[in-house]
């Protein structure tokens, strides 16, 4: 008779259950972090392409030696960059842009997910002379939680942006 100890391989149930119910409380935990960080990467993008657009608005102004409008479609969640005048573009439910005659599209961004644009001013123009913008206001873009990022647009067409 042979009395050496046999080696076990392998998990127990007992084993497998105690590392399956740490790895779901870890989960658990982490969840709501993941969400949390996921929506602020998301606020972060729409603020950046925003404060870009707003740029670009100003640099096509002088590039064109036109004048350019960025404006909100509070209807549809997006912005539209484009010459003419206020109100003659308007995004589409799809996120395309089409404009009236007279007026040339230059781009269009529509919202993300769970992000909304508002601000003090529906439209604003930039002068292709001297860069500059009228009316100066406050661009808001917010995300479902409350936390928000402003940019602020003096009347010389910068921007600077915050986080109240």
């Amino acid at each position: 008779m042979d009395s050496k100890p046999t080696h076990q391989h392998g998990l127990t149930l007992v084993e497998a259950c105690v590392v399956v119910a740490i790895v779901a409380v870890a989960a658990t935990t982490a969840t709501p972090n993941l969400q949390r960080f996921v929506e602020q990467r998301r606020l972060d993008g729409a603020a950046t392409q925003l404060a870009a657009s707003l740029q670009l608005a100003r640099s096509e102004s002088i590039a064109r030696n036109r004048v350019v409008r960025i404006g909100r479609d509070e209807a549809n969640g997006c912005y539209v960059l484009h010459t003419g005048p206020a109100g003659s573009c308007h995004c589409a439910s799809d996120g395309s842009a089409t404009c009236d005659a007279g007026s040339a599209l230059v781009g269009s961004v529509g919202a993300a997910s769970g992000i909304a644009i508002q601000g003090n001013v529906a439209s604003m123009a930039f002068d292709p002379l001297h860069g500059t913008a009228t009316p100066a206001g406050t661009w808001r873009v917010t995300a479902r939680d409350g936390r928000a990022v402003h940019h602020v647009v003096n009347v010389m067409g910068r921007v600077r942006s915050c986080s109240p």
